[in-house]
């Protein structure tokens, strides 16, 4: 063996037996290789493969669901919503109307009590009118009958013009 093969220095110089043996041992290893090793890992690569396709599918439809949950859940909660609305709107359209009857009938009945009060008043002056009429009435008899009793000691003319006076008054 040679270290310097045309002019050049080679630290290793393979013979040709030698390549032909590790090239016949690396096939056999190849082939060896190829049957107990390459297929299992093949195998075990497909299945990994298979295995994350599968998770992606199943991760896809959790997301695809989730979005359906969540349109279904807003949906839900602006149902939920407007339903609120509704009876707060109709929670205060009852009280507005309880409120309006409520003044309704307290109008009514100030009415009716002020209409009760001017009825009383107008009978309390009417008896009271009555009543002042009666006392004046008795008093300018009363002052009457002093003056004619004072003016009608002994005159004749006097006592015939009390009687017609007396008869006109039972007339009337």
């Amino acid at each position: 063996m040679t270290f310097l093969a045309a002019g050049r220095f080679w630290p290793i110089l393979p013979e040709p037996g030698l390549i032909f043996w590790t090239i016949l041992i690396f096939f056999l290893f190849w082939m060896l290789m190829s049957k107990f090793a390459f297929k299992p890992i093949s195998d075990a690569l497909a299945k990994r493969n298979g295995d994350i396709e599968d998770a992606l599918k199943t991760a896809e439809q959790a997301r695809n669901e989730m979005a359906n949950l969540k349109s279904e859940n807003e949906k839900l909660l602006s149902e939920a919503r407007e339903e609120r609305a509704k009876m707060l709107k109709e929670a205060r359209e009852t009280g507005n109307a309880t409120i309006e009857e409520a003044k309704e009938k307290a109008r009514q009945e100030a009415q009716k009590i002020i209409s009760n009060a001017r009825q009383e008043i107008e009978n309390q002056k009417v008896q009271a009118m009555k009543e002042v009429k009666n006392q004046a009435g008795n008093m300018a008899l009363e002052i009457a009958e002093k003056v004619i009793r004072r003016e009608l000691k002994g005159d004749a003319s006097q006592t015939s013009f009390v009687n017609d006076l007396v008869n006109e008054i039972k007339l009337n």
